[in-house]
C-alpha cells in the first residue's frame, strides 16, 4: 500500500525522534506549507505534539515529536500473547527455563548475523549489514558516523513488552553486539527504549 505524505510524516518523526516543519519539507520534497498542512491534521488526531526550543537569538523553533497515541502506529510485535507465555514460562517451568530460552535465541541470533557479515571488510559494511538486517526485523535501524566512533540506532523494538517483561533480552543483544563487532571495538548501550528512551542507541568505539 503506497504512503500518504502523513504516513511518511509519522515514520520520520518515529526514526528522527523530533523535526521540523523545514526539515520535514525538504525529507519528503514538499513545500513548507504543505507540511505544514498535514502537521494540523495529524496534530488535531492526536497523533504528534509540538515543542517550542529556543536555539539562540531570535524566534524559538518548532519541532514535532509522536504522541503516545501516535507510537501506537508502530506496534509491539504480539505484545499480550508475548508476555502471557513468558509469564507461563516463569511459572511452570521457573527462572532457569527463562534464562535457557533467551541463551538459545541469543546464540541463533548471533549465528545467523555472523553468517551474513562474514564477507565483510571493514567496520562500517558491517555496521550496514546488521542495519539492513535489523530493520527487516522491524527494528527501523540506522546506523552513523561521529567523529572516529559509531552509533546504531534502533528507532523501534518490536519486542519491547518481552524485553520489559525479563531484560535478560536486553542483556543479550548487547552481548551480542560486543560479539559481533569484535575485541577492536567496545560496545556500550547510550539510549534503552525499555528505560523509557526514545530509541536504543549503541555507542561503537574502537580500542
Amino acid at each position: 500500500m503506497k504512503k500518504t505524505p502523513s504516513d511518511k510524516i509519522l515514520m520520520l518523526l518515529k526514526m528522527r525522534g523530533q523535526v521540523t516543519a523545514q526539515s520535514i519539507a525538504e525529507e519528503l520534497s514538499i513545500t513548507k506549507e504543505g507540511a505544514r498542512k498535514h502537521l494540523v491534521n495529524l496534530a488535531g488526531d492526536n497523533l504528534i505534539k509540538s515543542t517550542a526550543v529556543s536555539e539562540g537569538v531570535g524566534r524559538p523553533s518548532t519541532y514535532y515529536s509522536l504522541t503516545d497515541k501516535g507510537l501506537s502506529n508502530f506496534p509491539d510485535t504480539h505484545a499480550e500473547i508475548t508476555v502471557q507465555l513468558l509469564q507461563s514460562i516463569k511459572k511452570l517451568l521457573g527462572e532457569n527455563a527463562l534464562d535457557l530460552l533467551i541463551n538459545d535465541r541469543e546464540a541463533n541470533v548471533y549465528s545467523k548475523y555472523e553468517k551474513a557479515t562474514q564477507k565483510t571488510n571493514s567496520i562500517e559494511e558491517k555496521l550496514s549489514v546488521v542495519v539492513k538486517k535489523r530493520t527487516e526485523e522491524g527494528y527501523m535501524a540506522e546506523w552513523k558516523k561521529e567523529g572516529k566512533d559509531y552509533l546504531l540506532i534502533e528507532n523501534h523494538c518490536p519486542i519491547c513488552a518481552a524485553a520489559t517483561q525479563c531484560q535478560g533480552f536486553c542483556k543479550s543483544e548487547l552481548k551480542n553486539f560486543q560479539q559481533l563487532f569484535g575485541e577492536k571495538f567496545s560496545v556500550e548501550r547510550k539510549q534503552h527504549i525499555v528505560s523509557g528512551g526514545d530509541r536504543c542507541t549503541y555507542l561503537i568505539k574502537e580500542i
